[in-house]
């Protein structure tokens, strides 16, 4: 398994950080390092109960590997919040912190939504555990993780799956399960973000990132059938061969578009 493939306990930064991802959205600037966004942060007063360290660790370790590795992602979601409701905003977050830590990619389409899809109405600490527990042996991590960091990246999943809406919020596990539906305007960028990075027609049908909102191939060519009438592209499909015309030639101007103008 590659290095970036490796599982981390990199969620322990901050979970999903919704409302801090919103207030660095605010401060950042197009062009802006790590260290420049974190002293801004901590100029702002935006953070008053988190001391120095923690601000840097949640800037250097939570918000830059999700927003911040290509620098256009954290200047699109910026121009997105000016917009798009908070539900809408979070599915993006849920999209990149997924990207950015395999972990939680791999836990939400290999443990909940096929509990979700098996009937199961919550998910409980030992789901979690054992799936941490099983990556642990398969060699998923860089080296073996002790009883302790298991149960803790267990939690950190649980509770970044609640940031994100996956999950009701309960004190203590289980947590009911809360399946989300991949908002339109989050499936219309997915699809121009992925034809964005090179991917075909029929890649981008059957791209992973989808399963994060419990969609497969045939469903996903649905949903991009249902909003084609919207006029961000046309979807033509005959058995297994589907062919998209887009309607915007660069993702610049499907932002602009999907960001009302």
């Amino acid at each position: 398994m590659s290095e970036a493939r490796l599982y981390t306990t990199r969620l322990q930064a901050g979970l999903g950080l919704v409302d801090e991802t919103l207030a660095l959205l605010e401060l950042y600037r197009s062009g802006m390092s790590v260290r420049e966004l974190y002293t801004a942060a901590l100029d702002s007063g935006r953070f008053p109960t988190m001391t120095a360290r923690r601000l840097l660790n949640l800037v250097q370790e939570g918000f830059a590997p999700r927003y911040m590795e290509d620098p256009e992602v954290a200047a699109i979601l910026k121009r997105l919040a000016e917009y798009w409701q908070r539900d809408e905003l979070i599915q993006l977050f849920m999209l990149y912190t997924a990207r950015a830590n395999c972990i939680l990619a791999d836990f939400i389409r290999e443990v909940f939504w096929p509990r979700y899809m098996a009937g199961f109405d919550e998910l409980s600490r030992d789901d979690a555990t054992a799936f941490v527990e099983a990556a642990v042996r398969e060699g998923r991590t860089q080296k073996p993780w002790a009883p302790s960091t298991v149960r803790r990246v267990a939690s950190y999943l649980l509770g970044t799956c609640t940031d994100f809406g996956l999950l009701g919020n309960c004190r203590l596990p289980p947590r009911p399960i809360r399946p989300v539906r991949i908002h339109p305007r989050v499936a219309t960028y997915l699809a121009y973000n992925l034809r964005g990075l090179g991917f075909a027609d029929r890649q981008i049908i059957r791209h992973p990132d989808w399963g994060l909102f419990g969609l497969e191939g045939d469903d996903v060519r649905q949903q991009l059938k249902r909003l084609a009438p919207e006029g961000h592209f046309i979807v033509q499909s005959a058995g297994d061969v589907t062919q998209i015309t887009w309607g915007y030639r660069t993702m610049g101007e499907a932002v602009n578009a999907l960001a009302g103008h």
